[in-house]
């Protein structure tokens, strides 16, 4: 029975992975300064500049 609820949890958490991971396509995400939510040219978190972070989905945001 343990082993059962392991590959559930693995198998879960594998859909959960490739779902997270192909919602970022890049046709629909941004670059935004995390700590104002204001929106910055991607290169800052292609780069990995610490404090920049990708965001989705629909929301009103300002240029810096």
């Amino acid at each position: 029975m343990r082993r059962m609820w392991a590959a559930l949890v693995a198998a879960l958490f594998s859909v959960t992975l490739v779902l997270g991971l192909t919602a970022c396509d890049g046709k629909h995400r941004w670059c935004e300064w995390d700590s104002t939510d204001t929106r910055v040219p991607n290169r800052y978190c292609e780069d990995g500049l610490p404090g920049y972070e990708w965001e989705t989905g629909f929301k009103n945001y300002k240029w810096q």
